[in-house]
């Protein structure tokens, strides 16, 4: 989809559609206005006759405009002018951008930009435009003979004063590269675990090194991870045909002296839960067990394609998790990178051995910050549902740099303790820990494993597995948390 900023005056643009607000005291936008003088009242009577109260998420479709160059006009009720919140505000784009996928509409100018949102710039508002109407505009049809998708929008403009042209600009580039970033985690996450392995995972960050003449990537091969003790790693991959990659991207935009920020995602292209096998009903749904991984790579993408001025490492420990004769049992006892020994009491909480040696091996960019993501637990699915990633870490000040983050980006997260009480459900009689804690606290107790592995930095985990996918017949990756994350970077590049 085509995005531009459009500063020339309403009466002379041409469009399929404009979208304009409608405020719930029946208070017009400025754009909706002028529409309302230029059509001899049209908006207004709608709006009286009680066609729209302007509540928040209302949208109405008028197909017959009178005179002038636009053919349609979308009314988005915004709610109360005074309390437009940025969570509003993005309500207000979604439907409105869903409202326009049936009709014909090639062509909108949205002049949602000039509404009033507490907390948020021109910039901001431009960007979130580009970010929702792509998100929305996203269908995979890679694997299927039919390809066309529901949404026909070709071309958007956003409306803006010439007076806020270069912020609205700089905003609408920054949506641009978080926007594809999205769309480039949704579609490696949305593939099947037959097409993207963890081989087809390092290829696509190959091509991401082709791309960006600052940013590198080396494979580790199974031979090196074996090479660097990393024995929780490999313990994984033993019940799969496919090879274990860890995958490094190493994107250099800041001073070569500057300490890079260090993300590790979590790579398992499949996941039956080894030995300890899933059941059956959904299992198709852990081709996006990877989310982390593909996350990673849309981050990395969207920072190399922003040219923020930070160093940035990239790590996908990435693996698949079969039963096998060879695979993993439970009560094997596995040695990490670290030396930490680690007895396997379910082989099915896998992802954690992956991020163990990982976050070890993460030591040695002599990182600023290390943050991890992963579809790690069922359990914060339980406890926090689908709406905020779970957050967990051994630095308050990262750990609120985050929180800080997210609430701009509207890419929620909601910190989970991680007090060393929990430690004690990961004790074993035959190693220095167990791989998890028993039923109660999983999420918790999951990042205290991971707690063990990184006393040597500042570190964060965010538990993915109830945000970065939809199911049900919506079913499809989010692309989350890359707005998140790319929000945290923008925030440690201008802070």
């Amino acid at each position: 989809m085509d995005y531009s900023i459009e500063t020339a005056p309403l009466e002379k643009l041409q469009c399929d559609c404009m979208i304009v607000g409608v405020y719930q005291d029946q208070q017009l936008t400025p754009s909706a206005a002028a529409l309302n003088h230029s059509t001899q009242g049209l908006i207004n009577k709608m709006v009286s006759r009680g066609d729209l109260s302007g509540k928040n998420g209302e949208t109405v479709l008028i197909n017959a405009v009178p005179g002038g160059p636009v053919e349609r006009i979308l009314l988005v009720g915004l709610g109360q002018k005074e309390a437009l919140s940025t969570k509003n505000y993005r309500k207000a784009l979604s439907v409105a951008v869903n409202s326009l996928k049936k009709p014909a509409i090639k062509s909108v100018v949205c002049c949602l930009a000039e509404c009033d949102v507490t907390a948020g710039d021109w910039q901001w508002k431009s960007r979130q435009i580009v970010e929702v109407f792509n998100d929305a505009a996203y269908q995979f049809t890679q694997l299927k003979s039919d390809k066309e998708t529901e949404c026909k929008l070709e071309q958007v403009r956003v409306f803006t004063p010439e007076t806020e042209r270069a912020s609205a600009q700089k905003g609408l580039e920054q949506g641009l590269a978080i926007a594809q970033g999205v769309d480039l985690t949704k579609l490696l996450a949305d593939l099947p675990a037959n097409i993207c392995t963890p081989t087809f995972l390092a290829e696509q960050a190959l091509e991401l090194d082709n791309k960006f003449a600052n940013l590198a990537v080396s494979i580790l091969e199974e031979s090196d991870l074996a090479a660097l003790g990393m024995g929780a790693f490999l313990s994984v991959s033993r019940g799969s045909r496919q090879p274990a990659k860890l995958i490094s991207l190493n994107y250099q935009g800041g001073d070569k002296n500057r300490k890079p920020i260090v993300l590790i995602g979590k790579g398992l292209t499949f996941d039956a839960g080894g030995i300890s096998l899933k059941p059956a009903p959904g299992m198709d749904e852990m081709k996006y067990d990877m989310c982390g991984a593909a996350a990673v790579l849309g981050t990395l993408q969207a920072a190399a394609q922003m040219q923020l001025p930070l160093n940035i490492i990239g790590l996908i420990p990435s693996s698949e998790n079969l039963p096998d004769g060879d695979a993993n049992k439970p009560g094997d006892i596995l040695t990490s990178m670290s030396g930490k020994t680690i007895e396997v009491l379910n082989t099915d909480a896998e992802g954690r051995l992956l991020l163990c040696d990982t976050l070890t091996y993460a030591e040695r960019f002599n990182p600023d910050v290390v943050i991890d993501l992963a579809t790690l637990t069922g359990a914060c699915l339980v406890a926090l549902g689908r709406v905020p990633s779970g957050l967990l870490g051994n630095d308050d000040a990262l750990c609120n740099d985050l929180i800080a983050a997210a609430e701009t980006a509207i890419d929620s997260v909601w910190r989970l303790p991680l007090w060393e009480e929990f430690q004690e459900q990961l004790k074993s009689n035959f190693a220095d820990m167990a791989n998890v804690g028993g039923k109660d606290a999983g999420t918790i107790t999951a990042a205290c494993f991971l707690a063990r592995f990184a006393e040597n930095l500042r570190w964060a985990h965010l538990d993915i597995a109830g945000t970065a996918w939809r199911t049900g017949p919506t079913k499809g990756a989010t692309g989350r948390p890359v707005p998140l994350l790319c929000q945290y970077l923008i925030n440690r590049a201008h802070g």
